[in-house]
């Protein structure tokens, strides 16, 4: 599977998992929240152990940009704001930076 499928399942994983904390303490929700929030946290932390990268704070530092994108998408699907251009913009700077991670010559 190519790394960019994996980081956008891992940034599902952990968007969901920090949700339901989230869920938990800002919206009142039930402390049952907190059973699949942290299943869906480990998911994530599994999934970043699937790309393939001799380093994992090189593996940490390419999901970055993914995380931002996936972050902002979470925004406007779920919570209803859309993002702005400053947010385009910055999603834009460390996605490039992602690629320059994932594909600089070694």
């Amino acid at each position: 599977m190519p790394a960019y499928a994996i980081y956008l399942a891992a940034a599902l994983a952990e968007i969901a998992g920090c949700f339901a904390f989230w869920a938990w303490l800002k919206l009142g929700k039930s402390i049952w929240w907190l059973v699949p929030g942290m299943g869906s946290l480990a998911l994530f932390a599994w999934l970043l152990t699937v790309v393939d990268s001799a380093a994992a704070g090189r593996a940490y530092a390419a999901y970055g940009g993914v995380y931002i994108a996936a972050s902002l998408a979470w925004l406007w699907l779920a919570e209803g704001v859309r993002p702005d251009r400053w947010d385009m913009t910055g999603v834009a700077v460390a996605l490039a930076g992602s690629v320059i991670i994932l594909a600089g010559p070694r």
